[in-house]
């Protein structure tokens, strides 16, 4: 695994786990809050990315620490954690498009999950 993939595994897994304390405590400004936020329907579908996400995080995590030991399954759960986060982004991606929601500060990340797992993906897949 490239540097920079290790890098960006720890930098988004990492958020991903903070994401989820800072919205569990509420603690994220009203600005930053996409349209209808509190409706119980977009909680609902806002907490239904919490097992997709942990997954994308431990996933990601542990091939970071597989990689370090020189494990073989290091690659393996790199994929896995791309692809999980790739679906993550599409998923919130296509949701705000339905709504007709274009607010840049939640399609920036969330473009960002569904793209930046394509750069690395080819090399892992032709690796392994």
């Amino acid at each position: 695994m490239s540097r920079s993939l290790l890098v960006l595994f720890w930098l988004v897994d990492l958020c991903f786990l903070a994401y989820w304390a800072v919205t569990l405590l509420h603690l994220l400004p009203e600005a930053f809050l996409f349209k209808d936020y509190n409706d119980p329907i977009l909680v609902a579908w806002n907490w239904s990315f919490l097992p997709l996400d942990l997954a994308i995080s431990a996933t990601g995590l542990l091939s970071v620490y597989l990689h370090r030991r020189g494990r073989p399954q290091a690659a393996r759960l790199a994929q896995i954690s791309l692809v999980l986060t790739s679906c993550s982004g599409l998923q919130a991606v296509s949701f705000f498009a339905l709504r007709h929601d274009f607010d840049p500060l939640w399609w920036g990340p969330n473009l960002f999950l569904l793209l930046y797992p394509l750069v690395f993906l080819p090399r892992l897949l032709r690796g392994a």
